[in-house]
């Protein structure tokens, strides 16, 4: 399974919050949605978070069984 537990974690040490990647980088809200049932995104959207965030996949999703 998909955690996306490293995104809030890499939200939190970078200081950026849902309404800033919302209204300032146009993430749609379904993404943030998606992300916090804990469903899939695109690889895309992967890389938009990483190119926004400056960080790696791994700070982003991680695989847990």
């Amino acid at each position: 399974m998909i955690s996306y537990a490293p995104f809030w974690q890499t939200l939190k040490e970078k200081g950026v919050s849902t309404y800033t990647l919302i209204h300032e980088y146009n993430i749609s809200s379904a993404t943030i949605d998606r992300i916090k049932k804990g469903k899939g995104i695109t690889t895309a959207k992967i890389d938009d978070f990483c190119e926004i965030l400056h960080c790696r996949v791994e700070d982003i999703i991680r695989y847990e069984k």
